[in-house]
């Protein structure tokens, strides 16, 4: 029987999970500080996540056949919708009766299929709120089926594009 060292102090485990289907494409535009916006365009966002716990008697932190179907609903949840930042104090929107909801900011005004939308609790549809999004509603989600001690830390990224996105960490 081979001799395993003892654990060392300071010791961490993660699993990182990075798989190319791991993604979303959403239409948005972004409010910035001075009121001006962009214009109504798309990204294909990339999703990737690290959680850090403890080594089970196993091996695992956890089994990675659990945590990706977790992430992949949670892209699927936003895949081809336009995100609206339902928080946002100047922005406002309406489902209207006829299946359509109409978004209105400052003087410019939007009408999509309802069911084409989705209203974010957020405050601006950033890379860094979609990734608070992803993470707060993973952790939820992992607690809620695993447990609240399984997680430590987790680290989610949304890229908007190479090089480029927003990141959430919690723990």
């Amino acid at each position: 029987m081979q001799h395993v060292p003892p654990s060392l102090p300071g010791e961490a485990w993660s699993i990182l999970i990075e798989k190319e289907y791991l993604k979303f494409s959403c239409a948005h535009f972004l409010i910035f500080p001075d009121g001006s916006k962009e214009r109504l365009h798309g990204h294909n966002y990339q999703v990737t996540c690290d959680i850090d716990g403890e080594l089970s008697d196993r091996g695992l932190v956890i089994d990675f056949k659990l945590v990706k179907p977790v992430i992949r609903a949670l892209c699927d949840r936003l895949d081809e919708h336009w995100l609206i930042p339902g928080q946002h104090h100047e922005l406002t929107w309406r489902h209207r009766d006829d299946g359509h909801t109409e978004v209105t900011y400052r003087d410019c005004r939007y009408l999509a299929p309802t069911d084409e939308v989705i209203v974010m609790p957020i405050n601006n549809t950033s890379a860094e709120n979609l990734a608070a999004w992803v993470g707060r509603t993973l952790i939820a989600e992992l607690r809620e089926r695993f447990g609240t001690a399984l997680v430590r830390r987790l680290r989610v990224t949304v890229a908007e594009t190479s090089g480029q996105a927003g990141v959430y960490t919690v723990g």
